[in-house]
């Protein structure tokens, strides 16, 4: 029997149209689905595409971008085919987003009390009073003291830590079935990060969502999320639950971000790194995009681009070693 999903995302591409008839390939055919309940994490250096990713699912992507090609749909709903108002209602109500930086994602004009009440006055019908009240519950709920004095505050009078438990009370204002969190905890110190990161899983067994948690940090990951997607150069290189990821990565990528993470218990006196950078988008070498950084580089890897391999019905990785399904290095 097939297992039921809430969102699924296949073959989708968004592409940059820039100058010189440069084309920036953000996201270049990921397929992937989130289950009831799920949280699923995308992981990646900068410029990996996971943003885009989500800013496309959200349909927010803005000129000279575009979404290529591809499916979106939510509880089966086909997004791509949706006018923009059609889009206007579900975004925020059926799916909301966490945006990285909240003194940015917030309005600086209007109060924190104005700007969760447009939400639920939109979405939910409610008038001023009622929506000013619910507005104090929300804040209420997401740990934030003093609620019905901070409603008449604007967003450069609170702390980050306290900025982005507002953006989490407006994402959760209609109780969405999906909740995108793109790195939820930048720029907060590492206590403030542990609650937001928290208050996240506890709002989502709360309110039965599914929750996709864009982030660089795969201790984070090992934490809180069930399932894992790597992307590199705007695809999916590797996806499998977190625990088989953590103790069998089987992408050099992979292997990179976990060599990177710092042990306690083998006292190495340097971090691994992975040499060079992500290149840009409109820049990708021939063949595997990760063929210049690779210290498992082959021949192959320089001219023919790797197809995504299932490895087990849980685990697929895109790389030339796993040519046969197995691995060959």
């Amino acid at each position: 029997m097939k297992q039921k999903t809430i969102l699924d995302v296949k073959q989708l591409q968004t592409y940059f149209y820039l100058e010189a008839d440069r084309v920036a390939k953000a996201v270049d055919d990921i397929t992937f689905s989130i289950h009831p309940g799920e949280t699923v994490a995308l992981v990646g250096e900068s410029g990996s595409g996971k943003s885009m990713a989500a800013l496309s699912i959200m349909q927010l992507i803005r000129k000279p971008g575009r979404i290529k090609q591809g499916s979106i749909r939510l509880e089966g709903k086909e997004l791509l085919q949706l006018t923009n108002r059609q889009m206007a209602q579900i975004r925020g109500k059926d799916i909301a987003m966490i945006f990285q930086e909240p003194m940015t994602a917030l309005n600086p004009v209007y109060t924190i009390g104005n700007q969760i009440g447009e939400i639920l006055r939109k979405h939910q019908g409610l008038n001023r009073q009622q929506a000013k009240q619910e507005a104090i519950n929300l804040l209420q709920t997401v740990g934030i003291p003093r609620a019905t004095e901070i409603i008449h505050e604007h967003p450069h009078q609170l702390s980050g830590g306290m900025r982005q438990r507002v953006m989490i009370a407006m994402a959760i204002a209609c109780k969405p079935k999906l909740l995108i969190a793109d790195e939820p905890t930048t720029a907060l110190d590492v206590t403030i990060q542990a609650q937001i990161l928290d208050l996240l899983m506890q709002l989502k067994e709360q309110f039965h969502m599914s929750l996709l948690l864009i982030t660089h940090d795969l201790g984070v990951v090992s934490e809180y999320a069930d399932r894992v997607i790597v992307m590199y150069g705007g695809q999916m290189v590797e996806e499998a639950a977190v625990k088989e990821l953590l103790q069998n990565p089987k992408h050099p990528y992979t292997d990179g971000l976990l060599a990177s993470l710092p042990n306690m218990e083998e006292h190495a006196e340097r971090l691994g790194t992975i040499r060079g950078t992500v290149p840009p988008a409109y820049a990708y070498p021939a063949g595997c995009r990760f063929s210049t950084r690779c210290p498992a580089v082959m021949d192959i890897c320089h001219v023919k681009a790797p197809s995504l391999k299932q490895l087990t019905p849980e685990h697929q990785v895109r790389c030339h070693l796993y040519a046969n399904g197995g691995d060959l290095s």
